[in-house]
């Protein structure tokens, strides 16, 4: 397939908008600088000649490429999500781009102790004479998923080009909020009007990420009883000490994230906050089932019980709320949306490979909303850090691979 790709132009152009998004906003989307870009490829998709791409009050940017086949095809939705993470600045992003890369650490040049490492990298061994996308080492990249974005436009712009290419229609949606887990959160899914979707927001080539954790959170409250320290003998009731006891009794070898991998979950302590009266922590419990959730949950339940034991005189509350489950339980009942996208990435002559993402996705959500959703790869790498880096050859991949799956889909309906 002779393409004249777009990709790594759009790309380019998108990692210099600051777009990170924010947890302790209230607005949606949770910074308005999302909707300068947003704004933006509006601007680009129109100009492909997708007259009503538009943005909504919420940021959302959809836009429609009408099918130019009368078979009838399933309405298809490409979607990828405009923001950055807030874990790492997005402001000011300096890309480089390494040619030919023969191998070895990548030190990049605006922070000499920021290097790209073979060995936290494997992947890297594989890249031999491609061209590699990083930062200069003071920001993020944004490949996450600004590759995404740009990778869908260049797809989307091809089939426009060649109306040889068969396809149905094809639905477009740019999220905002994805990072901070709201991505979803006023997507309509009727007003969307897609039968099923894929996400573009996946990591290495060749994957389709059809699995996420089961996630819930968890709220542990323990209220003490505060009194004057220098009158507390036998009266005050600590909730600091006691939460520090809860924290310290978790298992130090297993069970957390800095000890788990694969198709392990874990209990997560991520935030503390309190003083003698009310403490609060709050827990991520991950698990790829629902049972090894609901396990992990029972487990604080009785741990809980065993210290509010040693200390009558505290109350310990503890709160559960849903967050996402496995997407696998929705498209195990549409086998064919994987087995389609895996002979797209085939026809890309890249072998498929099926991964669980452990963490979730605007695709996991928007299963459990009647929208079938997995997840394709992009190309990036070390996502929501200074190292993220990415190969063009690799994003050409990704739109070769969405191309051909447009086709597939016309051709097995």
């Amino acid at each position: 397939m002779k393409i004249n790709f777009t990709c790594v132009e759009r790309f380019l152009k998108y990692v210099k908008y600051d777009t990170q998004s924010s947890e302790e906003s209230n607005t949606f989307p949770s910074t308005e600088k999302q909707k300068i870009l947003g704004a933006e490829l509006v601007k680009e998709l129109q100009e492909m000649g997708l007259k009503d791409a538009q943005m909504d009050e919420c940021g959302y940017v959809t836009a429609t490429l009408e099918a130019n086949t009368d078979k009838k095809v399933p309405v298809l939705g490409l979607i990828a999500h405009l923001d950055t993470s807030p874990d790492v600045t997005g402001e000011n992003v300096k890309p480089i781009i390494h040619y030919n890369y023969q191998g070895g650490d990548i030190k990049l040049p605006g922070d000499t102790s920021i290097v790209i490492t073979v060995e936290d990298n494997p992947d890297l061994k594989n890249k031999i004479g491609h061209d590699i996308i990083t930062t200069d080492g003071t920001t993020l990249l944004g490949a996450d998923d600004k590759a995404g974005i740009a990778e869908i436009f260049d797809a989307i712009n091809y089939l426009i080009q060649h109306p040889e290419i068969k396809h149905g229609k094809i639905r477009i949606c740019i999220t905002p909020d994805e990072e901070i887990g709201s991505g979803t959160k006023y997507f309509d899914v009727k007003k969307f009007g897609a039968d099923y979707a894929y996400t573009v927001d996946g990591e290495q080539l060749g994957e389709i990420e059809n699995e996420t954790f089961c996630a819930d959170s968890v709220t542990i409250t323990i209220t003490g009883r505060n009194i004057h320290p220098g009158y507390a003998k036998n009266k005050m009731v600590n909730s600091v000490k006691i939460a520090a006891e809860l924290i310290e009794k978790l298992p130090k070898d297993r069970m957390s994230p800095e000890t788990t991998e694969k198709r392990e979950g874990y209990v997560h302590p991520h935030i503390i906050n309190g003083g003698v009266e009310q403490t609060v922590i709050k827990f991520l419990i991950r698990d790829f089932e629902e049972n090894g959730l609901k396990e992990k949950e029972d487990y604080l339940k009785n741990l809980c019980n065993e210290i509010s034991n040693k200390y009558p005189k505290s109350k310990i509350d503890l709160k559960i709320d849903e967050s996402y489950r496995n997407m696998r339980y929705i498209l195990d009942q549409y086998p064919f949306v994987i087995e389609y996208a895996k002979e797209a990435i085939r026809r890309a002559g890249i072998e498929p490979k099926l991964s669980i993402i452990r963490g979730g996705t605007d695709g996991a959500r928007l299963c459990f909303m009647g929208l079938p959703t997995p997840n394709l790869f992009a190309g990036g790498h070390s996502f929501h850090s200074k190292r993220e880096w990415i190969s063009i050859q690799d994003m050409q991949k990704a739109v070769e691979t969405i191309i051909n799956l447009v086709q597939v889909w016309a051709e097995k309906s």
